[in-house]
């Protein structure tokens, strides 16, 4: 259900979507067998980044490409020196 609200252009309800990414979490934190835990996680990409968010501490950024990884980062960076005290941006 992840998948079809994050590719839909149609407005969605953010408590709709907590309410599906909680269910989602919940179903993630229970074991799996590896093969079913990758085969599930390769076919759907939202469930992926969700996975992948719950295991940050331990496994950082593992199921994503490198080039999208340091791209996410460099514009965290640039976002958030934007919006540091003492820049112009953080003064409007």
């Amino acid at each position: 259900m992840l998948e079809s609200i994050d590719r839909s252009s149609a407005p969605v309800d953010a408590n709709q979507y907590r309410m599906v990414v909680g269910r989602l979490k919940a179903s993630l934190s229970n074991p799996l067998p590896e093969a079913a835990l990758t085969a599930l996680l390769n076919t759907y990409p939202s469930a992926a980044e969700v996975y992948e968010n719950m295991h940050y501490d331990v496994a950082g950024l593992s199921r994503s490409p490198l080039e999208r990884s340091v791209a996410s980062e460099s514009l965290a960076r640039q976002v958030i020196s934007r919006f540091a005290p003492g820049s112009s941006s953080s003064r409007t």
